[in-house]
């Protein structure tokens, strides 16, 4: 076992990745309810730190508090990775994470005080996501298998699993800029259908080479089922999700299938993203660099 394996560590960054899901989900709520302004002020409500919690209030007013403890806790998360990791990189991955989680803030904020500009309002969700990835991948790096020792595997196949991994991510991560984009109405659905067929592709494509190439290796063959089942429940979820909205555009106010169907896309789509990154991370870990005709040459005849 690596000495940079501390277990509370890796158990505090597992507890703020979750509490980052949870408020993934208060965001989601906040806005498939459509209440994003319900209340008018920020960093206060209504002039108070406690409004009354009726109507729309309560999912705004949720979504703010249980973001304060997720800040709060990236702050722990920085401040310790800073005093016990070894790993500079690592260290600043931890700033990184808080400069998020600021940032985030800021943009919850200003989506507040400018009355939810499309963009503003998109980026916050987008940022959300990212941030909830990079916090899943702290948890990944402080974990036991990451810091365990094990020889490195051979993808001499092209495109090698390594390339397709990284491809897979970008296109989920500019599909969920897509979904974001057109839940806060900054265009419309087509973009996001387009998306959503082509990032398909990229994840059953990794998923089969992973499958293909590497099934005796458990690690890599459990992220190919994993990202095979969340693109299909994501899928349905969004076909749902479409269907609920269109639907409940005759009622006045969200109407709760529309809410739920759109929060579980909503959530899953984060998911999705971070498996894949997750994904993109073990093979990095376990698959060795492309080596060219001389570096796999005999030593003799690279001496010669």
């Amino acid at each position: 076992m690596n000495s940079a394996y501390d277990k509370a560590l890796h158990r505090y960054a597992v507890f703020t990745t979750a509490c980052t899901f949870v408020l993934l989900n208060a965001g989601a709520l906040v806005t498939s309810n459509e209440a994003g302004l319900s209340i008018p002020d920020w960093p206060l409500a209504y002039g108070t730190f406690l409004p009354p919690f009726v109507g729309g209030i309560r999912y705004e007013y949720t979504h703010r508090v249980i973001a304060t403890c997720v800040g709060l806790l990236t702050i722990g998360l920085a401040v310790w990775l800073w005093r016990a990791e070894k790993r500079s990189w690592m260290r600043w991955l931890g700033v990184a994470a808080l400069g998020g989680v600021i940032a985030q803030g800021i943009l919850g904020g200003l989506t507040v005080r400018m009355y939810q500009p499309p963009p503003v309002s998109a980026a916050h969700a987008t940022l959300g996501q990212l941030f909830f990835s990079t916090v899943a991948a702290i948890a990944v790096f402080t974990g036991a298998w990451w810091n365990s020792g094990f020889a490195e595997i051979d993808d001499p196949q092209s495109p090698r699993v390594r390339t397709l991994t990284v491809c897979t991510v970008a296109a989920v991560f500019l599909q969920l800029v897509l979904g974001a984009a057109f839940r806060h109405k900054v265009f419309g659905i087509i973009p996001h259908l387009i998306g959503a067929m082509i990032v398909t592709g990229f994840v059953f494509v990794t998923a089969g080479a992973l499958k293909r190439r590497l099934a005796n290796v458990p690690a890599l063959r459990s992220c190919a089922r994993y990202l095979q089942i969340l693109i299909g429940v994501q899928l349905l979820l969004g076909a749902g999700a479409y269907w609920s909205r269109q639907y409940a555009a005759r009622f006045p106010q969200p109407i709760p299938v529309m809410v739920a169907l759109t929060v579980a896309h909503t959530v899953t789509g984060a998911l999705v993203l971070a498996t894949t990154l997750v994904t993109a991370l073990v093979a990095h870990r376990m698959i060795g660099q492309e080596r060219t005709i001389a570096d796999s040459a005999p030593v003799s005849e690279q001496a010669a």
